[in-house]
């Protein structure tokens, strides 16, 4: 039996799982421990959903460090979650992420890798808002080897060629 048969047995033995009960446009979550938050909105119209520190954890200066949010997920079927950072800590404390895509079938633990590019440490608290997920439409066409392109104006001009520095 091939593993793709084994895959497909083991799926139908399981029982329905939440996100196939689930609305398709239900962002599901699940606590991991008595320390995480569910993700938050700032406001009716924000694009991403706070994510929350379930940890106490340094960043060190020129450095970065997972920090854990005690959440799983699954996202809609057609999209992935994109960790995104939070405007408020990379103009106030140069803190950034990396790293950031959340697949739907994705299912351990979330953590949220930051970098600190400033010269000094950021401590981040439990509780505190360290990024946030944005979940973003996806297309997964097929993949098709080609032996030519079709011309365009731009070429094969990058790196900053359409804005005046130059290319390298």
């Amino acid at each position: 039996m091939s593993d793709i048969e084994e895959q497909a047995n083991k799926k139908r033995k399981m029982s329905p799982s939440a996100q196939s009960l689930a609305p398709a446009a239900s962002l599901l979550i699940k606590r991991l421990s008595d320390k995480a938050k569910l993700p938050t909105r700032g406001s009716a119209l924000a694009a991403g959903y706070d994510l929350y520190s379930a940890e106490k954890k340094t960043i060190p200066a020129r450095g970065s460090a997972a920090v854990n949010t005690q959440l799983s997920l699954a996202v809609p079927i057609g999209t992935y979650g994109r960790v995104a950072p939070r405007s408020g800590l990379a103009s106030k404390h140069m803190i950034a992420t990396g790293a950031g895509v959340v697949d739907a079938d994705y299912r351990g633990p979330l953590f949220v890798l930051l970098f600190n590019h400033s010269e000094k440490d950021f401590e981040v608290e439990e509780g505190d808002r360290i990024a946030q997920l944005v979940l973003e439409k996806i297309m997964t066409p097929e993949v098709l080897e080609v032996q030519d392109l079709d011309e365009t104006l731009r070429g094969a001009n990058g790196f900053g060629s359409t804005g005046g520095h130059g290319s390298l």
